[in-house]
């Protein structure tokens, strides 16, 4: 059965939210609800994506009608999740959330389909997950708001056209080009979350650090920002660590150094590495003279699998410059030569200070 949350309608003791025709519930309360925005205002960064999605929902809201179905793709972490119910929250309406691994059979997703409301909008986490079944019997739903089904059997077989309310279909994935071209071309509005700056992240964490009520100086909020991989989810999670250590280990206070501290004993680095990222620089020096390696290599000697170096590890230290894919395989940058002190073939001659 389909994992469906509609404002966490499954949950017990509702209350009216009076910002919106939303309901709220204890379980709004807890960390990871809390601390997510609920509107633009408190929503930072995507400035260029909020411009643009604030005047969609203003045109919306004029012509009375739901808005384009929207396509949200990036690395994990980025708030593609909370974006959607700041959307939903913006438009005043219902949202429904689920994930596409969760809608296995064609009834799943017809049962969702056909308990939206006119508005309302349904929010389909990793998208490109979605198997070719159910991905069918969402095209004429985000194009005609009709579901195409068949009742009896053999003979007496007949396709019949149900129609459905007006909604708004987000989706998301972390693979944009995984989607088949027939269910991305139906998107009218498609947008990519870029990582955030260091700046940004000082204030998500600012505004993290006062929802769980933890005092922060800025050059504590811009320590943890330097080391949280351009990720508000990661940011949000480490300040949850180094709370906890200044709880223990000083007065409570998150300052430069309590953060700093704290982060080298969970062993991140400046750049926002942690052991993983090391070891796989490490062997590409080490075991490869700096590379090219191929993939499958690379995992064996690793310990991990090729998927997750793929999705998890590799993305960000391609984007941050220390690894290089080439048709022979990963390579390490002169970037990370210098800023590990690494010698290879290519740069032994060089002299590089840490």
């Amino acid at each position: 059965m389909a994992i469906i949350s509609d404002n966490d309608k499954s949950k017990p003791k509702k209350e009216k939210n009076e910002d919106t025709n939303s309901e709220q519930i204890p379980y709004d309360m807890s960390f990871e609800t809390n601390i997510r925005p609920k509107k633009f205002e408190e929503y930072t960064g995507q400035s260029a994506l909020k411009s643009t999605l604030k005047i969609s929902i203003e045109a919306a809201k004029k012509r009375e009608l739901p808005l384009d179905h929207i396509l949200f793709y990036g690395p994990p972490g980025l708030g593609k999740t909370t974006l959607a119910s700041v959307i939903a929250n913006e438009m005043e309406t219902n949202i429904k959330i689920t994930s596409a691994p969760a809608l296995e059979r064609p009834r799943d997703i017809i049962g969702i389909l056909m308990s939206l409301k006119a508005g309302d909008i349904l929010f389909i986490d990793e998208i490109h997950r979605l198997n070719k079944i159910s991905e069918e019997i969402l095209y004429p739903a985000m194009e005609d708001f009709y579901l195409d089904m068949t009742t009896g059997k053999t003979q007496t077989l007949k396709s019949i056209r149900i129609p459905i309310p007006k909604f708004t279909l987000i989706g998301a994935t972390t693979k944009a080009g995984a989607l088949s071209s027939p269910l991305r071309d139906r998107f009218g509005i498609i947008h990519r979350l870029e990582f955030y700056t260091e700046e940004e992240l000082t204030k998500v964490i600012q505004r993290t650090a006062k929802i769980i009520d933890t005092k922060i100086t800025e050059e504590g909020a811009k320590a943890i920002a330097g080391r949280s991989r351009g990720t508000p989810r990661i940011a949000n999670r480490l300040v949850k660590r180094v709370r906890d250590y200044a709880i223990v280990k000083t007065n409570g206070i998150i300052d430069e150094v309590t953060a700093n501290k704290a982060l080298d004993i969970l062993q991140i680095d400046k750049f926002g590495l942690d052991n993983t990222d090391r070891s796989l620089i490490e062997i590409i020096a080490e075991k490869y003279n700096g590379g090219p390696v191929g993939i499958e290599t690379l995992a064996t000697a690793l310990g991990e699998d090729v998927k997750t170096i793929e999705d998890v590890y590799e993305p960000y230290l391609v984007q941050k410059g220390f690894l290089q894919r080439t048709p022979r395989g990963r390579k390490l940058t002169p970037f990370a030569c210098k800023c590990f002190n690494i010698k290879t073939a290519e740069n032994f001659q060089q002299s590089f200070d840490f």
